[in-house]
């Protein structure tokens, strides 16, 4: 069923099926043509239990939170404040780029919403300081993929939820990897500016300036520091984070930066209600879908087949990463992970890789797949965003996608680099 259900899915995405259809209908019709007409009832059932869960209203509060934080002019605070600091590097405000959106995945864990938010401001302050309008584009979708990487991640919700994995762990292990595809950028981007003679965005600020941009972007700042410090200190549940993460992203909006008003808040939360939706009907679908697979052990199977192949770990986990990598090219990472997850999890939880270090690979190469050409999704946001063609953009981000993808090889290959944190705050066995 499975060999059958993946080709099926992909043909019914080319002919113009929204993707939460296709996921049940593709197990649908192969349960109608295998004889397995009674457990149709059963795939539409579990698509409410999918949703009918408390850890995943923590998404459309994580959502909101974005939105809010993004409508108040957040970003223009985090960009002003990473200017003040490495502004005046040749290549600065591709530098300046690169940190706003790490600062930024501290509050919104989408890389849309970073594109839309990041790239709208930068994207037009790197032309006119001499860069090509494709090239802003580039780093600004190559960037933001870091916004489902370093927590809040509403992928890794949907991961740890699908996978029965400590939320509290994915998120604690995805800061370092994070961090570090935001440093490899801009080694890259440093690398350019002296072959390239990138500009410079203005004379360096003083001391003075970089106090005052540091006391406007310090409440935003405070965000991811209230959500992580919440979790991992046991205040609060990571649901239960989201919806403090709100409320402080409503208090600053609203009534100390007061760049929200009161009639701004019915489009703000209509706004994140239908990104919420999205979201969680695709995971209602995935849980579906999930119950399908296990009653036809197509995953046993699968599992079976892969180990003919070998049952070196390391070898197996170099030849799933490029298949996530190509599956990423075509696929969102949301759907992506729920559809995969699934199947691919427990055959590497069965060679003895950790479930956390695995979700993490998984996590960080499709969310590189966001902007991998032809379907990259921030691919087509940021040549909304510039105007630029999305055929230009795909060339000038390959140079940082190969960054990305040694970033996901040195996860893959290094644990340490993922596992250190969660096992230092004990959230996985040493």
């Amino acid at each position: 069923m499975l060999a059958l259900f993946l080709p099926l899915f992909l043909i019914l995405l080319l002919i113009g099926m929204p993707v939460f259809f296709a996921m049940l209908a593709a197990p649908g019709v192969l349960l109608f043509s295998t004889g397995m007409e009674r457990d149709l009832s059963l795939l539409f059932r579990n698509i409410y239990n999918g949703i009918d869960s408390f850890p995943l209203m923590a998404i459309p509060f994580f959502m909101l939170a974005g939105e809010l934080m993004n409508k108040g002019g957040i970003t223009l605070n985090l960009v002003n404040f990473s200017q003040s600091f490495i502004g005046h590097v040749r290549g600065g405000l591709a530098h300046v780029n690169i940190l706003s959106s790490m600062l930024f995945a501290g509050m919104s864990g989408s890389a849309v919403a970073d594109t839309s938010a990041i790239g709208s401001m930068m994207i037009p302050a790197m032309e006119k300081n001499g860069y090509s309008r494709k090239f802003a584009a580039a780093i600004t979708a190559a960037s933001s993929v870091i916004g489902p990487i370093i927590p809040p991640s509403g992928i890794m919700i949907i991961y740890a939820y699908t996978m029965e994995v400590s939320v509290a762990a994915l998120f604690a292990a995805g800061i370092v990897p994070g961090i570090l595809v935001g440093v490899s950028l801009m080694i890259m981007v440093a690398l350019m500016a002296k072959k390239y003679d990138f500009p410079v965005a203005g004379p360096k600020s003083s001391w003075k300036e970089r106090g005052h941009a540091t006391r406007h972007a310090i409440l935003p700042l405070f965000a991811p520091v209230i959500i992580l410090g919440g979790i991992i200190g046991g205040i609060f549940t990571p649901t239960e984070a989201s919806a403090v993460a709100t409320v402080y992203a409503l208090i600053i909006s609203v009534w100390v930066m007061k760049t929200v008003t009161l009639k701004d808040l019915p489009g703000i939360f209509v706004k994140g209600a239908k990104a919420s939706a999205v979201v969680l009907l695709l995971v209602g679908s995935a849980i579906a879908f999930k119950t399908v697979v296990s009653l036809s052990h197509s995953a046993e199977i699968l599992a079976d087949w892969v180990l003919t192949i070998s049952e070196n770990p390391l070898i197996l986990l170099f030849l799933i990463n490029i298949l996530l990598f190509i599956v990423g090219m075509f696929l969102d990472a949301g759907p992506a992970i729920i559809i995969l997850g699934p199947i691919l999890g427990p055959i590497f939880i069965s060679l003895g890789i950790d479930p956390v270090h695995f979700a993490i690979i998984m996590s960080v190469n499709l969310t590189v797949g966001l902007a991998t050409p032809p379907m990259g999704l921030v691919l087509f946001v940021a040549s909304s965003v510039s105007g630029e063609r999305i055929e230009a953009i795909s060339k000038a981000i390959l140079p940082f996608l190969a960054v990305e993808v040694v970033v996901i090889f040195l996860i893959t290959f290094f644990p340490a680099l993922s596992m250190t944190v969660p096992r230092l705050l004990g959230l996985v066995a040493g």
